[in-house]
């Protein structure tokens, strides 16, 4: 047996001994624990989200977010938690004589600084950067980005509320010709959890473009959904259904979005 085989294998059992620990816990605490941003959890949540009616011919727009989160051991005291979001894009024709475009966008890290043993209000500050991997240049832009990063929530034991909000915001470097860009991003959420891991949901993603002129710069979504908790053998599995209005967008924005996920949940 070679090596690779045996840290394979090692990985394996280190992946099916957590999932019976964590299949141990009810599927409310379970619900609650992938609610928590900044929880002390690996997971690896498949976000897909439908924009419906986008652009000047009013096609769909598919982004599919693959965002893994590895929290990482500071000391006893804290905690640093890493968030990579990799999207997959297909993006209808914006112009005359485009066609649509597939492939990978620009990837966003980031990582947040958070307490090991917080009370019933949580927080997480730290950064998040942007780096230029898209796959074709009409799916992201050639200049490196950065700011800061911050998540803050309220999480008590024996209470089905779980709310806050993660926001963000990324300014362009200008390393390279490409146009600069200056975006921010605020998620609020609530969600309301059943004992049996059921849970009704709403996380908004407002998104604001500072450059952008007037009624150009946001796109506010109002809507919500529902989630559950299932378990795959002793593997649990956080699922998402969302549907949103854009209330607020620039002219070529998506009026309508629906957003759902499959998050695979590991303990470290």
């Amino acid at each position: 047996m070679n090596r690779f085989t045996l840290r394979a294998a090692a990985l394996a059992t280190a992946m099916l001994v957590g999932a019976a620990a964590h299949a141990e816990l009810s599927p409310e605490e379970l619900a609650q624990i992938a609610q928590n941003p900044v929880g002390n959890l690996i997971s690896v949540p498949f976000q897909e989200n439908l924009n419906l009616n986008a652009g000047p011919y009013k096609k769909n727009l598919n982004v599919l977010n693959i965002q893994p989160v590895i929290p990482i051991d500071v000391n006893e005291d804290w905690n640093i938690i890493t968030r990579t979001i990799v999207p997959i894009i297909s993006q209808p024709a914006y112009a005359p004589g485009q066609t649509r475009t597939n492939g990978i966008g620009d990837v966003q890290f980031n990582a947040f600084l958070s307490p090991a043993k917080p009370g019933s209000w949580i927080w997480g500050a730290g950064t998040i950067t942007q780096l230029p991997t898209h796959s074709d240049p009409l799916l992201g832009n050639n200049n490196v980005g950065w700011g800061p990063s911050f998540v803050f929530l309220h999480l008590e034991h024996g209470d089905p509320w779980v709310y806050g909000a993660l926001l963000n915001n990324v300014w362009s470097s200008n390393n390279s010709t490409a146009p600069s860009y200056n975006n921010g991003l605020l998620q609020p959420f609530c969600n309301y959890n059943f004992h049996s891991g059921f849970y009704l949901m709403s996380a908004p993603i407002i998104t604001v473009n500072w450059q952008a002129k007037g009624s150009q710069q946001w796109t506010v979504p109002v809507g919500g959904g529902v989630g559950k908790i299932f378990h795959f053998g002793k593997l649990p599995v956080n699922t998402q259904l969302n549907g949103y209005y854009n209330v607020d967008r620039p002219t070529f924005g998506p009026n309508y979005q629906i957003r759902l996920q499959v998050q695979l949940m590991f303990p470290k």
